[in-house]
């Protein structure tokens, strides 16, 4: 039997715009108790681009940059089991409560899944016509071998939301 894994607590308030959802963190995030730990994983770079801020390693001030900037960041998933970091050996999901966190904050205005996992599991907790739109982006996963480039130009619609 695998070990049980557990995603963090939203990051959102008030006055989120747009939300960002995994899958659930990997090994490395999980080791440090942080969104996207991994230092090959791209989402932090891609955001600090996006929003056009210096980067930092410091987990505190990216999370500052979230909210100044109106991001919300969650996973699909509460919990699962798993052998590594791979979306592809998660078993035994039970997922988070994207529908409810999205009655509390309505200033949400769009989604965008990290990746497909996310983007499917997504599809099953509130069916494909929910009534804010939802987008697929590209893994910022160091497994999802498009380059940084391509990633950051389709991460680029996320600015026509906020």
């Amino acid at each position: 039997m695998q070990n049980r894994i557990s995603s963090f607590p939203p990051i959102i308030d008030e006055d989120s715009k747009i939300l960002i959802l995994g899958s659930i963190p990997g090994v490395k995030s999980l080791e440090k108790q942080q969104y996207y730990g991994h230092p090959q994983n791209k989402f932090w770079k891609i955001i600090f681009e996006l929003c056009n801020e210096k980067f930092t390693e410091d987990y505190t001030e990216r999370i500052k940059i979230l909210k100044k900037h109106h991001i919300a960041l969650w996973d699909v998933i509460d919990s699962c089991e798993r052998k590594g970091s791979l979306d592809s050996e998660i078993k035994n999901e039970e997922t988070n409560q994207i529908d409810k966190l999205l009655e509390e904050y309505q200033n949400i205005k769009a989604i965008f899944c990290n990746g497909g996992k996310s983007f499917k599991n997504l599809q099953k907790i509130l069916g494909k016509n929910y009534k804010i739109p939802v987008f697929l982006l590209p893994s910022t996963s160091p497994l999802h071998t498009v380059s940084f480039e391509k990633k950051l130009e389709e991460w680029k619609i996320i600015k026509t939301h906020l």
